[in-house]
């Protein structure tokens, strides 16, 4: 009874250890063309930036004379008009890797400044439209969350909110718009975003 256990347990280490040199080799093969792509990034000459779509910030429906007193909602405004100076780019989901092969190595460092921009731009969105969530603006919050959707930022509390507010206020079909933009985010929250729109 011994042999067919043991012939059982020597089988089962042979198939580990080819599993464990099989993955060594994906591995290896992974990591050597991740280097040749990074090699080519790093010579790709500068490319014109025409494709690109900047995003200037819209906050002509927020509720700028709402919570004056309010000196974090005062540095939210503040921080948007500075950024409506500015060039806006969501990348969102691109790699440094590949906005080098697509624009040249150059264009890196103006491409990190223009999505940097858009992480703050979606960041004090974010923090404003809390603040007046939590103070019982629900309503009031809205339109800075809809411009949230509308340049596309991958915030799932964002979706979650809008959706639930709509069903709340009796404008379900608005919650088909925002299913559509999340279809076509660059972001590993697109996934979870569309789940929750669907369950809801």
């Amino acid at each position: 009874m011994k042999y067919p256990f043991f012939a059982s347990f020597i089988i089962l280490i042979l198939v580990i250890r080819h599993a464990i040199r099989r993955n060594r080799n994906i591995d290896e093969s992974s990591r050597a063309a991740f280097w040749e792509k990074e090699r080519k990034a790093n010579e790709t000459r500068k490319k014109p930036l025409d494709d690109l779509i900047y995003i200037t910030p819209d906050t002509s429906a927020f509720p700028m004379d709402l919570m004056p007193e309010n000196e974090e909602i005062a540095d939210c405004r503040r921080i948007i008009e500075e950024l409506k100076k500015e060039k806006i780019v969501n990348l969102t989901g691109i790699t440094n890797t590949d906005l080098k092969l697509r624009y040249g190595v150059a264009n890196l460092p103006v491409l990190t400044s223009y999505d940097d921009r858009f992480t703050l731009l979606v960041q004090t969105y974010e923090k404003w439209a809390d603040i007046l969530w939590e103070n019982g603006y629900a309503k009031e919050a809205v339109p800075i969350l809809e411009e949230q959707v509308r340049i596309h930022a991958d915030v799932t509390s964002v979706y979650k909110r809008l959706a639930a507010y709509y069903k709340e206020n009796n404008t379900p079909e608005k919650i088909s718009g925002l299913r559509e933009v999340a279809e076509t985010l660059n972001a590993t929250s697109r996934s979870v975003i569309l789940r929750y729109l669907d369950e809801n």
